[in-house]
């Protein structure tokens, strides 16, 4: 009775392992949740917006330095090139985005259309 009872919790134990399991897999999955394409989804446009991101706040953090210098304190000026790398941040991600979204909708048009055309011409 006791044998049985140990393995009924074992039994237990692994349905809720492979329960968390599949939770975390379909957490992993990089997919809108609306079930369209995703621009965090795709490898080249997730790497893309990625760079540009920090080449957009490298570059708002160094022109807003260069521009704040003529300010009295360096801590000033300091507080002013962070405050212009931010903004550049968090404009360059948008705009990444915004590109990155419509052209994943392209290659995803241009597949379809590829494909579409491959079926037309093995039916003829």
């Amino acid at each position: 009775m006791a044998t049985e009872a140990a393995a009924s919790k074992k039994a237990d134990k692994a349905k809720k392992g492979s329960k968390k399991d599949a939770k975390k897999a379909a957490k992993g999955a990089a997919t809108d949740p609306s079930g369209g394409p995703s621009v965090a989804a795709h490898p080249r446009a997730a790497r893309a917006v990625a760079r540009a991101k920090g080449w957009g706040a490298l570059a708002g953090f160094v022109l807003g330095g260069y521009l704040s210098l003529s300010t009295n304190t360096l801590a000033m000026a300091g507080l002013r090139a962070l405050v212009a790398g931010l903004i550049c941040y968090v404009a360059v991600w948008a705009g990444a985005v915004f590109i990155w979204r419509r052209l994943v909708m392209l290659e995803i048009k241009g597949r379809q259309q590829k494909l579409l055309s491959a079926r037309q011409s093995e039916g003829r």
